[in-house]
């Protein structure tokens, strides 16, 4: 997903997504503020099918 979108849903859940914050630090804000794990390049063998960011998550280098 690109950074644009991810900060579009950043916005949507009151996460601050400015200029010099990292993709993965936005997206563990975000996973935190919807009630779930900050768990985003974290885990190496997740089991989360349904996760929004489980595609950029499993295959971005650790």
């Amino acid at each position: 997903m690109k950074l644009q979108e991810i900060r579009q849903i950043a916005k949507g859940v009151g996460v601050k997504a400015g200029v010099g914050r990292s993709k993965a630090d936005i997206i563990r804000d975000i996973q935190a503020a919807e009630g779930n794990s900050p768990c985003y390049r974290n885990i190496t063998d997740c089991r989360v099918l349904n996760c929004l960011w489980r595609g950029d998550c499993q295959t971005e280098k650790k």
